[in-house]
C-alpha cells in the first residue's frame, strides 16, 4: 500500500521526527527509509532506541494517528495504481490488499478507492510474522481462495520484495523512496502508469516459466 498504491512515506517520515523530537532525540530522512516496508512492531522498537519513552503499541498507535490525519487532508495516489485497481475490479479479478500498516489506516486507504474494491485486507496487525516473511502474502492468497503461484504480487520496498518472492508469487517491485535491483527472481517496473492487466498477465507467463520451464 504505502509506495505502490499511494506515497505515504513522507507522511511517515515527518511522523517519525515529530515523535522522536518530542521525546528529545533526533531523527533523520536516512533514519526513516531504514523502516520502509517493515513491521511496525519493529520499527516502533527502532523508535524506542531513538529515545521514544513509550510502549511499543502506544509508538504504532501514534504514528498510525498522525499518518491517518494526513491522508484525511490529501490522499497521495501513485500513477497507474487506480486506473489498473479498476481494470481488475471490472475483469472480475480479485484483488487483496498486502500492508504492515495496521488494519484501520490499511481500510482507511480502501475506503478512499471505493467500496469493496478489494477482496482481501490483510495488515500488519493480522499477522504474526511481518515482511519480510512471506505469512502476509500466502494469508492473502488462502483468503482469495487461489494459489499463491498464481498470483502477482507489487512491491515498493525491499522487505516487500522478499516477503512476496518467498511466498511463490510472481513479483514486481516498482521502486520509490529505495533503490531496488532487478534479479531472477522478480521483474521491476519504472511505474504502474499506463500498464494493463495485459501487462501482469505477461509477468505472471514470465514467472511460471521461470519456475517450471513451462508457459502456462
Amino acid at each position: 500500500m504505502d509506495g505502490t498504491i499511494v506515497d505515504t512515506e513522507p507522511y511517515w517520515m515527518r511522523a517519525e521526527i515529530d515523535l522522536v523530537t518530542s521525546h528529545g532525540g533526533t531523527w533523520t530522512e536516512a533514519d526513516g527509509m531504514q523502516l520502509v516496508g517493515s513491521g511496525l512492531v519493529q520499527s516502533a522498537r527502532i523508535l524506542q532506541q531513538a529515545g521514544v519513552a513509550l510502549p511499543e503499541e502506544a509508538i504504532i498507535d501514534a504514528l498510525t494517528d498522525r499518518v491517518m490525519a494526513q491522508i484525511e487532508q490529501a490522499v497521495p495516489w501513485r500513477p497507474g495504481a487506480r486506473e489498473l485497481i479498476e481494470q481488475l475490479r471490472a475483469a472480475g479479478i480479485p484483488i487483496a490488499l498486502v500492508t504492515m500498516s495496521i488494519r484501520r489506516m490499511a481500510l482507511q486507504v480502501a475506503t478512499a478507492i471505493g467500496d469493496d474494491v478489494f477482496d482481501a485486507v490483510v495488515a500488519g496487525d493480522d499477522v504474526t510474522n511481518p515482511k519480510p516473511h512471506p505469512e502476509p502474502y500466502l494469508r492473502a492468497a488462502e483468503l482469495l481462495g487461489v494459489d499463491i503461484a498464481d498470483c502477482v504480487a507489487l512491491e515498493d520496498s525491499q522487505f516487500g520484495l522478499v516477503s512476496a518472492v518467498s511466498s511463490g508469487a510472481a513479483t514486481i517491485g516498482i521502486p520509490l523512496h529505495l533503490t531496488l535491483h532487478e534479479g531472477p527472481t522478480h521483474e521491476l517496473w519504472s511505474s504502474l502508469a499506463g500498464r494493463s492487466i495485459d501487462d501482469l498477465s505477461a509477468a505472471l507467463a514470465r514467472h511460471q516459466h521461470r519456475a517450471t520451464g513451462v508457459v502456462s
